[in-house]
């Protein structure tokens, strides 16, 4: 099966606990340090198979394939890549039923990650999340006084609309937000608003 190493713990000596999204599920297997393994690392897309015995409550993480992307090689977009996907980690863990979404959001963010700026791709696709959670607020009221917002919009964690002077950040133009919420794209924003997003968004999902 196929899925997206989101958390690495150590544990003793070389050996890790590794938590993988897979389409409808969180895996959390044993991998055992070994010469002969190759080396997994955050936000890799892997093929791999568990095994279970009746000594461990937790599965083995054996025979792993990586799945590679050309802009692995860039080591700026390989960061921001780890950057965003281990927020899903604490967004999921806890999580029973995940179905297919999840995966599939993330499968498609990969293969879009270089063809713009990935904070842009990132930005886009966790509006795609906010819309799918229901936690997408369009409605031009402030989050923390209740007014209506009437200029620029100043956004805090999970893109809460707040006046700027509110949420004491800077304010986004309304139309690129209007554009990014209802079709997905950040055409409409400029680089210093893209940045403040993605510095919102690593705050967590």
């Amino acid at each position: 099966m196929q899925g997206f190493i989101i958390n690495l713990n150590r544990v003793k000596e070389e050996d890790l606990i590794v938590t993988i999204i897979t389409n409808g599920s969180l895996d959390t297997l044993y991998r055992f340090y070994g010469s002969r393994h190759g080396v997994i690392n955050l936000g890799f897309k892997i093929d791999y198979e568990k095994e279970f015995s009746g000594k461990s409550t937790i599965g083995r993480l054996k025979e792993v394939l990586h799945i590679g992307y050309s802009w692995m090689n860039s080591h700026t977009h390989l960061k921001l890549w780890q950057d965003f996907i281990a927020l899903f980690y604490k967004h999921l863990k806890d999580t029973e039923n995940l179905g297919d979404f999840y995966f599939t959001l993330l499968n498609n963010t990969s293969k879009q990650w270089d063809k713009q700026n990935p904070k842009r791709v990132a930005i886009e696709s966790y509006v795609t999340l906010l819309a799918y959670e229901g936690r997408l607020h369009q409605e031009p009221f402030c989050f923390l006084c209740s007014k209506k917002i009437e200029s620029d919009i100043a956004l805090i964690r999970a893109y809460l609309p707040t006046h700027p002077s509110c949420g004491h950040t800077m304010g986004i133009n309304k139309e690129g937000l209007h554009e990014l919420y209802t079709t997905k794209s950040s055409l409409f924003l400029n680089d210093n608003e893209i940045d403040r997003l993605w510095s919102i968004l690593c705050e967590g999902l």
